[in-house]
């Protein structure tokens, strides 16, 4: 399986953007994001996702990120987006000069969850490595685009059959910044059962 961008199918597609072979350029809109109901009480749905849809089971999906956020919450990275109550996705979200979260959220029957690391605000570039086992995913992290570590191990409810997945971003305060996604591989499933 590859990362066509013939079939890939925007959601809320962004007014400045630009895919070449080199990868795929994404300029934020203001006042966009994905949350669900949990704390905040709000519901966002209109952050800018370009995706895949696939049936297969077992497979990763790997892609490299470069960004420069300037306001907070302004993130770029990895989403499976099923619809408005069921997803996840996984980034980098700018919080100040000094630190940002690296972070994942999952959300399923209209509520998200939020689980976090702060990083340096010198961080420029992450990797993710998202792995599908059935209902079941694993998201990684680097640094480096070698050594991946773990953020978390989640479920989606609706997750077992069809699905869509590939990179978002978005700016959910007044803001706007470009997200330089390059290096998409989806290849065998990295993330082996558990014995």
């Amino acid at each position: 399986m590859n990362f066509d961008l013939e079939k890939c199918e925007w959601i809320n597609q962004p007014k400045r953007t630009r895919v070449s072979k080199d990868g795929i350029e994404i300029i934020t809109e203001p006042h966009t994001d994905l949350w669900q109901r949990t704390y905040y009480g709000f519901r966002n749905d209109n952050a800018h996702i370009l995706q895949m849809q696939t049936g297969e089971k077992f497979f990763s999906f790997t892609v490299k990120t470069e960004f420069d956020g300037k306001r907070r919450f302004d993130q770029c990275g990895i989403a499976v987006y099923l619809d408005c109550d069921n997803w996840l996705k996984a980034s980098v979200e700018y919080e100040n000069d000094e630190f940002q979260r690296l972070g994942s959220v999952v959300t399923n029957n209209g509520y998200s969850d939020w689980a976090t690391a702060d990083i340096s605000a010198d961080i420029k570039t992450v990797w993710y490595r998202l792995s599908r086992r059935n209902s079941d995913f694993c998201i990684e992290s680097s640094f480096d685009g070698m050594h991946f570590k773990q953020m978390r191990i989640c479920h989606l409810f609706e997750g077992a059959e069809q699905i869509s997945f590939g990179i978002y971003a978005c700016s959910p305060e007044d803001s706007s910044f470009k997200a330089v996604f390059r290096e998409i591989k989806v290849g065998e499933c990295i993330w082996k059962e558990h014995k």
